[in-house]
Order: structure tokens, then sequence, then C-alpha cells
């Protein structure tokens, strides 16, 4: 029998080391202290925890090893009673850890990762029900397509954040193959502009558009800024005074947004459902802050 869920997440675990409250940043030749440090489960984890917390049911193709980070990710997602189903574990070191220097509007990352093959598609897609397929980061070329065609078949939309990249539509005409497969795509500002080459994100915005039938740009304060059925729409961020950290920020916006899809909501709904979630997630670190659907609904 298949696995019935909502949201099926594919994307790897990342152990976040969060440095907050520093006086200026880190540079060669020099030790910088910082006044607060955190220590979260980070990457898909958040995206799957924000989901779990607006009660829909997500399954998460992830992979863990023997080693240190990974045994800490899992009781952690065992303690938030994480579906896992479709864990895979080895026994050697998956290590995924991110260094996250946070200030109260932006921050940066040091990161490494352990190489390990990813979940065979098609297989892993044949054990599943669901509606939509989040993916975590850009994914293009040949990885990509095994994965696309087998959520087509499965008959599962497809929902795509970009992260950090490091190419663009005129470097690659992979991405904009791939960018025309999904239903949604949802980078920040930095990465749309970088994607495209543009200086102004309306348009960046416009670009993309010609790919994607739906396209989120996350502005953090600014709110988000959507093309969607031939309409630019511009949706505010709501206000929030004590900022912690906005690590994992970006993918409570995600989970926010797919929730209010589930629910039938109208796309203005969703994407002030997304702003709340990704707001609100803000006010503890690494995307803990993440709220349950009751907090969204006084602020909606």
């Amino acid at each position: 029998m298949k696995s019935k869920f909502q949201v099926l997440v594919w994307g790897v675990y990342f152990c976040d080391l969060i440095f907050t409250g520093l006086e200026e940043f880190p540079r060669l030749g020099a030790e910088v202290y910082s006044q607060g440090f955190e220590f979260h489960p980070g990457g898909c984890f958040t995206t799957v925890l924000a989901l779990r917390r607006l009660g829909v049911h997500a399954g998460w193709a992830c992979d863990f090893g023997n080693d240190f980070f990974s045994g800490m990710v899992l009781d952690q997602a065992r303690l938030e009673g994480f579906d896992e189903s479709l864990f895979r574990h080895h026994d050697f070191p998956v290590r995924r850890i991110t260094s996250v220097i946070s200030y109260p509007h932006d921050r940066a990352f040091l990161s490494f990762m352990d190489p390990v093959d990813s979940p065979d598609a098609a297989s892993t897609l044949t054990q599943v029900q669901a509606k939509w397929l989040l993916l975590s980061h850009l994914y293009y070329g040949m990885e990509c397509l095994p994965l696309f065609q087998a959520a087509r078949e499965a008959g599962l939309k497809i929902f795509m954040d970009c992260q950090s990249i490091d190419t663009s539509l005129d470097e690659s005409a992979q991405v904009e193959s791939a960018l025309r497969l999904v239903d949604v795509f949802s980078p920040n500002e930095v990465e749309a502009l970088r994607l495209t080459g543009e200086k102004e994100v309306e348009k960046a915005l416009d670009r993309l558009s010609e790919l994607t039938p739906l396209v989120i740009i996350k502005l953090g304060r600014g709110g988000a800024l959507v093309h969607y059925e031939g309409k630019r729409i511009h949706s505010p961020a709501i206000s929030i005074s004590n900022i912690v950290d906005t690590t994992g920020a970006g993918d409570c916006f995600d989970a926010g947004y797919l929730y209010a899809a589930l629910k039938g909501y109208r796309i203005e709904d969703r994407l002030r459902i997304a702003n709340i979630c990704g707001g609100l997630s803000v006010q503890a670190a690494g995307g803990q802050g993440a709220p349950t659907e009751e907090q969204v609904m006084r602020w909606r």
C-alpha cells in the first residue's frame, strides 16, 4: 500500500550552527566572538517542521548516516513526530553542516556535505501518493529529469525553491528547461537577480514568468512579488519587531504557501499566509519559530 502524503519534501537535512549578536563580520587573521549561539536541525527539516505545525501531512525523502549530526537530526525528527517511512539509513557518515553568521535582516553561510547518491526518483514516487512535490533547491540537468518525470506520472504538482546558485539562465540552457517543468518557482530576490542577470527585481520576475506559470520572489522585509495568470501581485510582509534570526524563514514561507494551496485559498490569501509563516519564524533561531495553524489564523 502506498504511503499517503499531502506534500512530499525532497531534499537534505543540515545541522545549523547559528552565531548571533556579532559586532563585526569574521575576517582573516582575527577572532570574533558572538553574543549568542544556537544549534538546530536545518535544511529540509525546517520545511517539514513548518508543514507539520500547520497540520500538513508531509513525507520526507532524506538520507542519514552513522555520524553524530545524522543522529542528532533523527532524534529531533522523532521527537517532533516526523513520518520516517522515506528515510534512508547508511552505515557511513552523511554529514550536512552549516555555520550561519546571522544578523537581524540577513545572514551568511559556510557549509559542508558528505557525498551520497540521491534516492531513486521512480522507485520512491511509486511508494507514495501525494499532491505536491516540494524541492528544496534549484534542480536542473540530468539529475532532475527522472524526478520531474516520475512526479508528473504520479500526478504531483511541483514547487521548487532556489537556494544559493552559481549559474544563470544565460549560462545554462538546462536551468531554463527545468523551470519549464515546475508549477511554482520561489527564489529570493538575490537568487532571482543572479539567475536572470537583471538589475531590477520586476524585470527578473518578468523573465522568470516566461518559463514558470507561477513565480514567487521572496523579498524578506519587503514581502513577496508574484507573477500569476498575467498579473503582477505584491504581498507585503508582516511587521515583526523582535527578530532573532532569519535562517529558515524562506522554508517556512514555502510551507505556508503549500498549506494555503492545499486549503484552496485564492492566490492573495496564499501569499498572505506564506508571509505570516515566514515572518513569525524569525522570532526564534533556525526557523524554530515556525507557527501553528492557530497562530497563523490569529494574524490572518
